[in-house]
């Protein structure tokens, strides 16, 4: 008992002390952040672009049996097969990896390329 109140008393244990005591501050205030953080919210929320709300409401609810991989719906059910941002001048194919970084609210939709191109878009070099 004695070495431990000398340790304690000492500089080195003096500064382990402090680290102790950040560290578990540390801890609580981030736990007290997640806390606060998850009474706000009540659950998982999915929501769909307004062109697949139109799709689901003509099909239904879509079910997800355990054990299944979920399906996104695309626009290609639909019929679209190409899409384009309502502020820029390139249109793309639905599978096409260069029109990921636009945002789902500021796409335009089209049937076909003949129809983007007749809407004033012409096809992006990265989907050639």
């Amino acid at each position: 008992m004695e070495k431990i109140k000398h340790f304690w008393g000492s500089e080195e244990g003096k500064d382990i002390l402090v680290i102790i005591i950040i560290i578990l501050l540390g801890l609580a205030s981030f736990e007290l952040g997640r806390l606060s953080k998850s009474d706000r919210r009540g659950g998982i929320e999915i929501e769909y672009p307004e062109i697949l709300n139109e799709a689901k409401t003509e099909q239904g609810a879509n079910v997800i049996l355990a054990g299944e991989a979920p399906r996104v719906a695309t626009p290609t059910i639909l019929g679209k097969a190409f899409f384009a941002s309502n502020r820029g001048q390139k249109y793309y194919s639905v599978g096409c990896a260069g029109g990921k970084t636009i945002k789902q609210e500021n796409r335009i939709y089209f049937n076909s390329a003949a129809e983007a191109e007749s809407a004033g878009y012409e096809k992006s070099d990265s989907c050639k």
